[in-house]
């Protein structure tokens, strides 16, 4: 079964489950692949004429899965992705999720069958699905306010990690492989430090732009209205001035504000998208507009998701929806450069107490620990006792 959001080719070429031209492959997928006319035009200087019945990324993507096999494919896809393949000559399922896990992949045994899906509310319509709440995962989002890969809400149901692929033969429908990593981001880090960048700052800069550039106009290919969240940060604001700088027309763009000025980035939007010169909209969202979104939350959201700003995110979505299908955002820039607080304390901490032996660090935390002390200091008590670096950050980034 698949509800389709139609992006590249809305006719019914790109409907889905698609068969490959072999017919022994059968795909469902969710998500883009903005390398798909590199990807055909790979397949066709590859030999062997391809006889396309659409201009889809999903008929792109299942060409390229029958010719070139699983792995090689995941390596050569840019985009954000899940999908499930299934053989029919080998009776065998692939499920496999983007590196960065945009898109969600929840699979697991329930009474003997095996489920999967890009939602758990779609799990959940199958008779056998039982629905026992895990409560190790009800421990982990209580500590880091959201339930991260592999764990579900539900025993017995996992999200596929992100950057992996599972195969789950026909004659072994009972056992549950582990998922094979394809790609990670240690490992790329390793790779970069190994062999560091060597340009100057100039350099490091144009290299940084054409990619981000290059990201950007990969994503903005569709066949359907294109616009951009704009909150008036940097990371929102770089990505509608690239969108506007390869449009021919003033792009859409959309914001939320709020009447507490604490809270409002509606304006500096404004200011960004005046100077920009893109079709703006704004709405401004009062207390009771946002009381009203909290009943509707159970319904949007498969499992406890504990952000506050998934309240902004549904109205802005809403409001866009009535003038646009796919919509760029700034989200990711904090992580990928380290704009959020920890990113840029943590290292600095962790260098200071690293000089001291773990023992004393534990002696210590334990003395705090009775001490009438702010919570800020308590918080510190807490983290003292890492072990390592990589401990020591989950520490700080837990509640």
């Amino acid at each position: 079964v698949h509800r389709r959001l139609s992006i590249l080719d809305v006719s019914t070429a790109g409907q889905q489950p698609m068969h490959s031209h072999c017919g022994r492959y059968v795909i469902a997928y969710n998500g883009e692949i903005y390398n798909h006319l590199q990807l055909r035009k790979k397949l066709q200087d590859q030999g062997g004429v391809v006889n396309w019945i659409s201009h889809s990324d999903t008929e792109t993507l299942l060409t390229c899965l029958a010719r070139w096999g699983v792995r090689r494919t995941l390596d050569s896809l840019v985009g954000m992705f899940s999908f499930a393949l299934w053989d029919r000559q080998e009776q065998t399922l692939t499920l496999a999720r983007d590196r960065m896990g945009e898109k969600p992949l929840y699979w697991g045994t329930q009474n003997g069958t095996l489920l999967f899906g890009s939602e758990l509310k779609a799990l959940k319509v199958h008779p056998d699905f039982v629905g026992e709440i895990d409560r190790n995962a009800l421990s982990v989002f209580l500590r880091h306010n959201y339930i991260p890969a592999p764990h579900s809400i539900y025993k017995g149901i996992q999200k596929l990690p992100p950057g992996c692929y599972v195969q789950i033969s026909a004659s072994n429908r009972g056992h549950c492989p582990e998922p094979v990593s394809y790609w990670s981001v240690n490992h790329c880090v390793s790779s970069g430090l190994v062999a560091p960048y060597e340009g100057n700052e100039a350099e490091a800069l144009d290299s940084l732009e054409n990619t981000i550039t290059q990201s950007v106009q990969g994503q903005m290919l569709s066949d359907v209205p294109l616009g951009a969240f704009l909150s008036g940060g940097v990371d929102s604001s770089l990505i509608a001035a690239l969108m506007q700088s390869r449009s021919a027309t003033a792009i859409k763009t959309f914001a939320v504000g709020f009447d507490d000025p604490r809270f409002n980035e509606a304006e500096h939007a404004a200011a960004v998208a005046r100077h920009l010169g893109t079709d703006h909209t704004e709405f401004y969202v009062s207390a009771d507009d946002a009381l009203d979104v909290i009943p509707k939350l159970p319904d949007i959201y498969c499992e406890p998701f504990a952000d506050s700003s998934q309240i902004p995110t549904y109205l802005v979505t809403k409001l866009a929806k009535q003038h646009v299908t796919v919509a760029l955002s700034g989200d990711g820039g904090d992580e990928l450069f380290g704009g959020y607080t920890p990113y840029q304390f943590a290292p600095r901490y962790w260098a200071a107490l690293s000089r001291l032996p773990l023992s004393l660090r534990c002696a210590i935390a334990r003395m705090m620990e009775g001490l009438p002390l702010p919570d800020k200091y308590l918080k510190l008590a807490s983290v003292m006792p890492a072990k390592d670096r990589e401990d020591f950050y989950r520490s700080v980034m837990s509640h």
